[in-house]
């Protein structure tokens, strides 16, 4: 990398504090566990926030809030990996009961499932991490926006603005 040198107006105090914290968030991010991450869509309309399932918990391994700027919205989901071939399966839910569900009531609470895939800075695509591995750069939901669209969840009480399917590393939680 190059760089020009060039008089600026800016003091050497401002530069090297801005470049401490692009040091510091560069290294937080690339240290992050994937469990303890979070995320942003471009626009700012909700963000993820991973987190390891409790233990003991028997069917999957890490859950995710998805929390939405708009109107205290808040999705509580888990990550499933599948048999045979493993895949992380996510179900993003609204309101689910409590306790043992049917089939029936979580096919009603579910906004949207689907695999989560990480996409690297090259713009590469793999399966999202597990827990203890390094934090992907960027998720992809595929179909999340459309879900969220022909949710329930939609409309003046819920979320009026639609979000990507993609979402990139913003935070990690301590």
């Amino acid at each position: 990398m190059r760089f020009r040198h060039e008089r600026t107006s800016r003091s050497p105090v401002t530069a090297a504090t801005i470049a401490a914290s692009v040091l510091w968030a560069t290294a937080g991010h690339a240290a992050c566990p994937q469990e303890l991450a979070i995320y942003s869509e471009r626009e700012k309309s909700a963000s993820i926030e991973f987190r390891s399932a409790p233990a003991g918990a028997a069917v999957h391994t890490m859950e995710f809030r998805t929390v939405f700027s708009q109107n205290d919205v808040v999705l509580d989901g888990v990550v499933l990996w599948t048999q045979g071939t493993p895949r992380p399966v996510g179900l993003a839910m609204h309101r689910c009961p409590e306790g043992d569900v049917t089939g029936e009531e979580l096919a009603a609470c579910t906004i949207w499932q689907g695999v989560l895939y990480a996409v690297g800075s090259e713009g590469e695509v793999a399966l999202l991490p597990g827990v203890g591995e390094n934090a992907a750069e960027q998720i992809l939901l595929p179909d999340f926006g459309p879900a969220v669209r022909e949710s329930r969840i939609f409309g003046a009480d819920g979320v009026s603005i639609v979000p990507w399917d993609v979402f990139q590393l913003s935070g990690c939680q301590e």
